[in-house]
């Protein structure tokens, strides 16, 4: 039998290089986790065999041809990956868990494209709640998504397919969609990585709505690092997506962060009387405390909670019935019935209604936007309990309200979110943790996800989770300048800290023109080299070529770094060994005179150099 989960994503590529697995074997070895899998109601649809051998030989091909740069431009080569069945892919049903409602697209899912192009291996879509309405995993003409280890227990959804296919080792990502906690709670509940990014980050274009202002595609993984890859790859501006945005990444601030918990979290009622789970939450954030040394103070939920209940006790739940048409009166017969009185509430509400409840919205992200300026993260139980599919029979949708204390506020506040593992309940089941962050905080989030996943299970690949995440921002989506350092500011010095937290990532370890002269400065702490550009006709002193990196920071965070520069040193144009200009710190002359006690190191051909040599 295979073993119980895929490789790290940076495993599997390392094999490819290394020429220890090739595409074909994997997807032989995937063929054979599915068959082995006592959860084939995760799926509803399945590539056939021969077209995942051609896609396989096709990436072994070109991988022959053109030699591991290829791994390079394809950062997803031979990953295998299955999708939440109302994402279109071209050629295959979607239905959306309603065979009645099926259709074959002709164009694949924007965001599915872009995990194509990235050299990912399509395995097939899975299972729902139908029309992803549902946090359970059961309303599905398709049979109820068991959890992973017990299955009398729900799976969550409503991306249950999605979760169990990725738990069961089929395959090592796949996608969900995420609206009311559905990316999130089949992570909690099967011990998964569950990313919620935020709204408008990945395109929605090819995806069946729920509510389409709220809805976003969302990942799962074992391991927070392949999550952050896999988002890399589609938090792509789409332009034909109409709730796309291009969303300015918040950066990564020094120190620990701001965190809190709700203070609802701390009594019983916030786990419905749960005590297994209210356990698991107090015993992992005890981890987070005493193992990151952050003490998280507390916050009212009550304003959370409030938003929380508009979502299917408000006028929203009328823009699922926006979503269905005509087909919820026409194929009235062909709903789950639990799914129909759901969307069915919509009648209740009246156009007045829905604007009285967006000037509350309004309000409430108000006092969200006042509680995050306070605070980096809000950390929160990703599911209060987790109900047997018994239970869920005898109230079907009170038990799937309960699910969405913690998670149906999220997209109505514009929030982002990570689910994580954190300490099983004492009966064994999973008991995830999610951090939730304001918009554009997914980096940051995602960073402080992994440390506190590595607290109980060791990524899988043995690296640094947090530092790949750190060192692989998303695309910028918007305007950015390019800045050479060459001291302080290198990866690993003490004050690289500022290209982080203004949001910059690293563009290029290369090297000046030779044309500057590489001075250890006097007196500054921490301490600081300084670079000046020769005269050409200064044959006493000529020029050499210095090390630098360079770092791309956004336009918005340029001014700030700047002006925390202190003297004699400052921002100017630097020139680099390929001829190029970019901005760059340079020195004041004065410093560099002497009798200033500036150091010429110059012949170290670098900062690094010349502190190992001390």
């Amino acid at each position: 039998m295979p073993s119980s989960r895929l490789p790290a994503i940076a495993t599997l590529l390392a094999q490819y290089a290394n020429g220890s697995l090739t595409p074909t074997q994997c997807v032989d070895d995937v063929l054979a986790r599915i068959e082995a899998s006592d959860r084939p109601e995760a799926w509803i649809h399945r590539v056939d065999a021969e077209a995942l051998h051609a896609r396989a030989g096709e990436l072994e091909a070109r991988l022959a041809s053109e030699g591991a740069a290829l791994l390079t431009a394809m950062p997803l080569f031979g990953v295998p990956f299955a999708v939440k069945d109302n994402v279109d892919v071209a050629g295959l049903p979607t239905t959306a868990a309603c065979p009645a409602f099926a259709y074959v697209p002709t164009e694949t899912a924007f965001a599915v494209e872009q995990l194509l192009a990235a050299g990912a291996i399509l395995i097939g879509k899975t299972n729902l709640d139908q029309f992803a309405t549902g946090l359970v995993g059961t309303r599905s003409p398709y049979g109820a998504v068991r959890q992973i280890d017990q299955p009398d227990r729900v799976s969550g959804g409503s991306s249950s397919g999605s979760a169990v296919a990725v738990a069961a080792g089929c395959v090592a990502f796949s996608l969900g969609t995420d609206t009311a906690g559905s990316g999130r709670i089949p992570a909690g509940f099967n011990h998964l990585v569950g990313l919620k990014p935020t709204l408008g980050l990945v395109s929605k274009r090819g995806v069946v709505p729920a509510c389409r202002s709220l809805d976003t595609l969302s990942i799962f993984a074992h391991d927070v690092a392949d999550a952050w890859r896999v988002l890399a790859q589609i938090a792509v501006f789409d332009a034909r997506d109409g709730y796309a945005r291009e969303i300015p990444a918040l950066g990564l601030p020094r120190g620990p962060l701001r965190m809190a918990v709700p203070d609802i979290a701390a009594r019983a009622e916030g786990f419905d009387g749960d005590a297994l789970a209210a356990q698991a939450f107090a015993q992992t954030m005890d981890a987070v405390r005493e193992s990151l040394q952050i003490a998280p103070s507390t916050v009212p939920f009550a304003p959370l909670q409030e938003a929380a209940l508009l979502l299917y006790d408000g006028p929203w739940v009328a823009e699922r019935r926006a979503a269905l048409g005509t087909f919820f009166d026409t194929h009235h017969d062909a709903l789950d019935p639990t799914v129909a009185a759901v969307i069915g509430k919509a009648d209740r509400y009246s156009a007045t209604d829905a604007f009285e409840a967006q000037y509350r919205m309004a309000d409430l992200r108000r006092e969200a936007e006042a509680m995050f300026a306070s605070i980096d993260v809000l950390v929160v139980p990703t599911a209060p309990t987790h109900p047997t599919i018994a239970a869920l029979r005898d109230d079907p949708i009170g038990v799937n309200s309960q699910l969405g204390r913690y998670t149906n506020f999220v997209n109505l506040l514009d929030l982002c979110a990570i689910a994580v593992p954190g300490v099983r309940r004492a009966d064994g089941l999973p008991a995830g943790i999610t951090l939730i962050g304001p918009a554009g905080a997914d980096q940051r989030i995602a960073v402080l996800g992994a440390r506190i996943a590595a607290l109980f299970a060791a990524p899988a690949d043995g690296a640094d989770a947090g530092a790949v995440i750190a060192d692989l921002p998303l695309p910028f989506a918007e305007p950015t300048v390019a800045v050479a350092v060459v001291g302080a500011h290198l990866r690993g010095q003490p004050l690289n800290w500022q290209l982080r937290e203004a949001g910059a990532t690293l563009r290029a370890s290369t090297r000046t023109a030779p044309r500057y002269r590489l001075y250890a400065l006097a007196g500054t702490t921490p301490p600081k080299p300084g670079l000046a550009r020769v005269a050409d006709a200064d044959h006493a002193h000529p020029g050499a070529a210095i090390e630098v990196e360079v770092w791309e920071l956004p336009l918005r965070t340029f001014g700030k770094f700047v002006a925390d520069i202190p003297a004699p040193l400052g921002i100017g144009n630097l020139e680099l060994e390929d001829g190029s200009h970019v901005k760059g710190f340079i020195c004041e002359p004065h410093a560099l005179a002497e009798g200033a006690g500036a150091r010429d190191i110059t012949a170290f051909g670098g900062w690094r150099a010349y502190l190992s040599s001390l």
